[in-house]
């Protein structure tokens, strides 16, 4: 059997075992909390291998009791986290980029208060910070610096990091695959490894297939996220063409929903989601079908 490594994770191109199926909680909460329990048993009932949560400004002892829940419950866990304007890891101030790298080091340690194997989101440089120009060889070289200062922390803790590339209108550093990996050449570290996601490359990608495989080498975790958002297969991701790819490189990574609505006001806000485009559970539900679906169809 043929196998490559790429990255941290082992790819195969006849795997025995299909990926494993997570759920960003997002679609209900950005708060970490008891709230969620009832959530997160409805999940593993539904049969999702993992849950994946957002880590901003939450506190060890909810992160401590929601992570033991899932050990208790068999929910296995993955993170995900962005930077604001204040800790800029591509600031030209270095006392700012300083500032990031503590941010991120607490962000992991709440990471592994929840037993997270990964650390995801566009943490490369600030949610929705722009320069009013394309971005510079200096604010490659300061995000990968930063990243390389909390690598061999995230490894210490167990993490896979995995920055994020986003659409052109919530950063600027990395809308592609090809941005993303240029930076990732850059920090150079195994445990700092790439997150695609289906939502954001629908956007800037001219073809799905051929983004998955430029990143395939790097590739640590993926986003299954539909066009607007809502439940996957309900739009216009081209998911025949994302699944197949993913089984042609290997990929045995997680494939992890995340689906946003307006259920979290102040979230919802943020990121400019101002309708709900589909039901949490349906997306939970209907979505955890077709990634099944997809896998048993292309064998992952």
């Amino acid at each position: 059997m043929e196998s490559k490594i790429y990255g941290l994770w082992t790819m195969d191109h006849k795997l025995n075992t299909m990926n494993k199926i997570g759920f960003n909680v997002l679609a209900w909460s950005a708060e970490i909390s008891e709230a969620l329990l009832p959530i997160l048993d409805r999940l593993k009932e539904i049969g999702y291998d993992g849950a994946e949560f957002f880590i901003g400004g939450t506190d060890e002892k909810a992160c401590k009791l929601v992570g033991n829940h899932c050990q208790n419950i068999g929910l296995e866990v993955t993170t995900v986290t962005v930077m604001g304007a204040d800790e800029n890891p591509i600031s030209s101030d270095p006392k700012i980029r300083e500032k990031s790298v503590e941010k991120l080091k607490w962000i992991l340690d709440r990471a592994a208060d929840l037993n997270s194997q990964v650390l995801c989101g566009p943490y490369h440089s600030a949610f929705a910070t722009f320069a009013s120009r394309a971005p510079i060889e200096e604010e490659y070289i300061w995000s990968a610096g930063v990243l390389n200062a909390v690598a061999d922390h995230a490894q210490k803790l167990g993490i896979l990091m995995t920055p994020e590339a986003l659409n052109r209108f919530e950063c600027y550093l990395a809308n592609t695959m090809e941005q993303l990996d240029y930076l990732l050449a850059k920090v150079n570290h195994p445990n700092v490894q790439a997150m695609f996601d289906t939502h954001h490359a629908n956007m800037e990608e001219k073809k799905l297939g051929k983004a998955i495989e430029l990143i395939a080498p790097r590739l640590g975790h993926f986003h299954i996220s539909e066009n607007d958002r809502g439940t996957p297969g309900s739009g216009h991701v081209p998911w025949d063409e994302t699944f197949s790819t993913l089984k042609k490189v290997g990929y045995s990574g997680w494939l992890t929903i995340e689906g946003f609505t307006r259920n979290d006001p102040a979230f919802a806000n943020a990121i400019g989601v101002w309708r709900n485009f589909s039901e949490p559970w349906d997306m939970a539900e209907n979505g955890y079908k077709l990634i099944k679906s997809m896998g048993e169809k292309y064998g992952l």
